[in-house]
């Protein structure tokens, strides 16, 4: 069993660490204020030049097959580069890649969605999220009824990521009703590749962070029979496709995020005085940044053991679903230990803790809440699913 980095994983982490340093870390303070402004984050133009001065360090399509122009460089290599770009909170991600499930798509679908995503003329988004359906896909409401050689959409969905700025969504809608009933939901839904221009409506949803998902609305909206993805009926599975491999990346992004928090409440009790000695001589602040520390590495083997069950070709949901728990949840203990540290000044928004304190909330709910993550792995274990040890 080899518990080290390979030296080709240590170089691609030196050089996305020095990349995240260089050219993401200096747009901090751009990025607070253009939140607190009312503005995205980041323009699409800066967006896309950072991607393509990253295309010249050779990180374009990291997990794309090299047949569609990509790295292919696996899913270890991708867990060491969330790792990395987490830990600054300038909302960046790397051209070249696509959704997973896209690859399902036919050869005309390929041709006309998957290539023009991953070159980056076009943005894609997923939606499954309802209103009265999220985690309990039984309750999805959304149909899509056949009418010719066409289906015609009604319903909506909320919580959708970049469905403000997607050109198309891949939308899960029931075509079978006593079918998906029956199921309990697995069955007798599909996934259709619908673009914007067929009719379809996103409004913004405004949150707590920086995080501005969307709801999109659906009226009457007809998607062509050729733009059904994967089969009729079958689009239940492309969605846990999905879900499940952003459900470890999560832990990633917390691992990174922690480390770099962590950084910070080291060098802060290092440098503030109380009653003329260090915060770090005190007890009470050196338990935190010890338990922090040791919770922090735990989540990184937790989410480097599911990504590399993945790279073997082996079923990683049981491992994803421990990486995504227990990472999230770390994260959040880890970024409230770090304000504690820096008292009031930590709370001010002169400091990005608060940006951070406010960002890990949402690991513990989006891509499968904890409640849920719980009842897989449970469920699991007591049906025999997967054994102890």
């Amino acid at each position: 069993m080899h518990l080290r980095l390979t030296d080709e994983q240590q170089m691609v982490q030196k050089t996305i660490r020095k990349f995240v340093e260089k050219e993401l870390m200096p747009l901090e303070n751009d990025v607070l204020r253009n939140e607190r402004e009312g503005k995205p984050s980041l323009s699409a133009e800066k967006m896309h030049e950072l991607q393509m001065k990253a295309k010249e360090a050779g990180f374009w399509g990291i997990n794309t097959p090299e047949e569609y122009g990509g790295a292919d460089l696996g899913q270890m290599m991708l867990a060491i580069v969330q790792i990395e770009v987490a830990k600054t909170f300038v909302p960046f991600q790397f051209g070249g890649s696509a959704d997973n499930i896209l690859y399902y798509g036919n050869e005309k679908q390929k041709e006309k969605y998957l290539m023009p995503t991953i070159n980056g003329d076009k943005k894609s988004c997923f939606a499954m999220t309802e209103p009265g359906a999220g985690s309990d896909t039984r309750n999805i409401r959304m149909t899509a009824v056949k009418d010719g050689d066409e289906w015609v959409l009604n319903g909506e969905k909320t919580f959708i990521t970049g469905g403000n700025e997607a050109d198309f969504v891949m939308v899960i809608a029931i075509t079978d009703k006593e079918l998906h009933q029956s199921s309990g939901g697995r069955k007798g839904v599909t996934c259709f590749i619908a673009d914007r221009s067929m009719g379809w409506k996103s409004e913004y949803i405004d949150t707590m962070g920086e995080w501005g998902p969307a709801s999109l609305i659906f009226e009457n909206v007809r998607v062509p029979d050729e733009n059904v993805l994967g089969e009729v009926d079958g689009g239940y599975d492309l969605g846990l496709e999905w879900i499940g491999f952003a459900r470890w990346v999560v832990g990633a992004r917390a691992v990174g995020s922690a480390e770099r928090l962590l950084k910070m409440a080291i060098d802060y009790a290092n440098e503030r005085e109380t009653f003329g000695k260090p915060i770090g001589t005190r007890q009470a602040i050196q338990w935190q940044i010890a338990d922090s520390a040791v919770e922090i590495e735990a989540a990184k083997w937790l989410v480097l053991n599911a990504a590399f069950t993945l790279d073997q070709g082996e079923d990683n949901r049981h491992a994803a679903s421990m990486a995504k728990l227990y990472g999230s949840n770390m994260g959040n203990r880890v970024v409230d230990r770090v304000l504690q540290i820096h008292g009031g000044m930590g709370y001010t928004r002169e400091l990005p803790i608060e940006r951070w304190y406010r960002e890990a909330r949402l690991w513990r709910i989006y891509d499968g809440t904890d409640e849920i993550q719980r009842l897989i792995i449970s469920r699991n274990l007591l049906k025999g699913h997967v054994k102890v040890g």
